[in-house]
C-alpha cells in the first residue's frame, strides 16, 4: 500500500522541483550577517591609550538606530544575462556586489540588506562624498550596456525606488547614475535609460522647458557641474556624464542647449 504524499512534498512538486542554485552562498551570507550582528552587539572598548585614562565602566546610549542609505545608485550590469550577474556577485574573486539586481522580465533579486555596505560604487565622488558605498543602495539592471531597458524592468525599478524613497526618506536629487559619480570610468546606465520618466515620479531631478531661458553672462558651466555634484577634475568626462544623463546623448560636444539645461538645474541648487 502506497503511503500518502506529504504536504511539503506536494508543494515541492507544484513548484517545479526547483532547487536554489545559491543555497551554498546563501549560507555564507547568513554566516557573515551573524558575525556582523555579533560585532555591533559588543560593548565598546573602555581601555585607555597612552596618557588617556580608561573609563571606569561602559555607558551605552539608549538613543540610536541603524545607519540608513541616503543615495540610490543605478547601474547597468554590462553582462549578458541575470544568471551571469548573480554568479558574478556570489563569487569572492570579483569583489563586487549590489543590493538589488533587476532582470529584463522584471524579477527583482534582493541580494543584500539595505543597511549593509555593498561594493558597487567603486572609486567615485559626488560633491564632497568620496565613500559613496557607505551611504548608498546599489541597483543593477540586467543590460549589456547597448540595449534599451524593457518596460517590465523599468516598472519593477519604479516600484523598488518608491519603496526605498519612502523607507529611508531619500531626497529626489539623490537618485543618480554610476556614470555620474564615476565619469572617467563608467557610463552606466547607458544613454537609453529613461531618466525623465524617473524624475517625473520623484526619482532624480529634471530641467524645465529651456525655450525661454537666457543664460546670464559669466555663467560658469564647470562651477554649475561641481555644485550639482559632478567631479570636475576631468571636465570633459563630467560634461559627457551630464549629457548622457540629461540628454541621452553620447556625442562629445558642448554648446548653448547644454548650457541652458545646466543653468536650469543649477538654479535648483542656488
Amino acid at each position: 500500500m502506497m503511503r500518502p504524499l506529504s504536504f511539503t512534498f506536494i508543494l515541492f512538486l507544484l513548484s517545479g522541483c526547483s532547487v536554489n542554485p545559491y543555497k551554498t552562498t546563501n549560507k555564507v551570507y547568513r554566516k557573515q550577517a551573524r558575525a556582523y550582528a555579533h560585532v555591533i552587539s559588543q560593548a565598546p572598548l573602555t581601555t585607555g591609550a597612552d596618557s588617556v585614562p580608561a573609563a571606569p565602566y561602559w555607558v551605552g546610549t539608549v538613543n540610536f538606530n541603524l545607519r540608513k542609505p541616503n543615495f540610490v545608485i543605478i547601474h547597468h550590469t554590462a553582462q549578458n544575462s541575470c544568471p551571469q550577474t548573480l554568479q558574478t556577485f556570489t563569487v569572492t574573486p570579483t569583489q563586487v556586489s549590489a543590493h538589488y539586481v533587476i532582470c529584463k522580465d522584471g524579477t527583482v533579486h534582493h541580494m543584500l540588506n539595505d543597511y549593509l555596505r555593498a561594493w558597487q560604487a567603486g572609486v567615485s565622488k559626488w560633491g564632497n562624498i568620496t565613500d559613496v558605498n557607505s551611504i548608498s543602495v546599489g541597483i543593477e539592471l540586467d543590460n549589456n550596456g547597448f540595449e534599451p531597458f524593457p518596460d517590465l524592468q523599468i516598472n519593477s525599478l519604479l516600484h523598488l525606488l518608491a519603496r526605498l524613497k519612502a523607507a529611508y526618506n531619500i531626497p529626489a536629487a539623490n537618485f543618480i547614475a554610476h556614470g555620474d559619480i564615476a565619469p572617467t570610468r563608467r557610463n552606466d546606465p547607458n544613454s537609453r535609460f529613461p531618466w525623465k520618466e524617473l524624475a517625473d515620479k520623484g526619482f532624480g531631478l529634471w530641467y524645465t522647458d529651456t525655450t525661454g531661458i537666457s543664460v546670464p553672462d559669466g555663467f560658469s558651466s564647470l562651477t554649475a557641474l561641481r555644485l550639482i555634484g559632478y567631479d570636475i577634475r576631468d571636465s570633459s568626462a563630467a560634461a559627457q556624464a551630464f549629457k548622457r544623463h540629461f540628454e541621452q546623448d553620447t556625442i562629445r560636444s558642448w554648446g548653448k542647449p547644454e548650457e541652458k539645461i545646466l543653468y536650469s538645474l543649477y538654479r535648483e541648487y542656488e
